[in-house]
């Protein structure tokens, strides 16, 4: 079948096709994406154009910290990692230790170990305690993590965060799913819950962009902290 009677074909031969020309080769990545399939862990990882994207967020904002939520096997952590200054720091949430461990020694490999901390343990649990710590805010939060949570997420990514502070809330849309008023999916009530608490809260300014790509159809939530 051609990718012009195959729609996902289509979307994926054109991010083939970006990636070649505005991303291309590289070691690191590649070494991350297979480690992470030698170890069995999901593919849901960041496409590489979507990775570049939280790259250049990052670097616009001129992040210093950034916090994730949901580090898997560390590839969005290293887009992310790389584009911090001298002496910026990334603080990445997971909860499951396999996952954690290869994603330590992708960026051991990646040469940005020195700058990212892992925290182990259930997204909630160490957010409260980054918030009990008093630590410094973050300029730049990035969520791709389990959905039903996502409402607590953004709770916890305000109370860690500034004015001028940007958030990015992956996988919000659920191939269409969001604007079904009587879905039952938990994941697509989490992210229904997230688009109410934004549109009533003037803490926030915020956008939903739908994409598709490799990774299918779906969309992200990008949101700037006014106050």
């Amino acid at each position: 079948m051609s990718t012009q009677e195959n729609p996902q074909q289509r979307w994926t031969a054109v991010d083939d096709y970006t990636a070649d020309r505005l991303i291309g080769e590289d070691a690191v990545l590649d070494a991350a994406v297979e480690a992470a399939d030698r170890a069995g862990l999901p593919p849901i990882a960041v496409a590489p154009n979507q990775g570049k994207l939280l790259h250049l967020l990052a670097r616009m904002q001129g992040a210093r910290r950034i916090l994730e939520i949901g580090t898997l096997a560390g590839y969005s952590a290293i887009w992310l990692a790389r584009a911090l200054p001298e002496g910026g720091a990334l603080t990445t949430l997971e909860i499951d230790p396999a996952h954690a461990a290869v994603a330590a020694a992708n960026l051991e490999r990646a040469g940005l170990a020195d700058r990212v901390e892992i925290r182990l343990g259930a997204a909630r649990d160490t957010l409260r305690q980054l918030t009990e710590e008093g630590v410094e805010p973050y300029d730049l939060v990035f969520v791709d993590a389990d959905k039903p949570n996502i409402p607590h997420y953004l709770e916890a990514s305000l109370a860690l965060t500034r004015p001028g502070s940007v958030i990015v809330i992956d996988n919000v849309v659920r191939g269409g799913r969001l604007a079904d008023r009587q879905s039952t999916d938990e994941a697509v009530r989490g992210v229904q819950q997230l688009h109410e608490l934004l549109a009533g809260d003037k803490r926030v300014d915020a956008t939903t962009v739908q994409t598709v790509g490799a990774k299918g159809y779906d969309g992200f939530t990008l949101i700037r902290v006014e106050g």
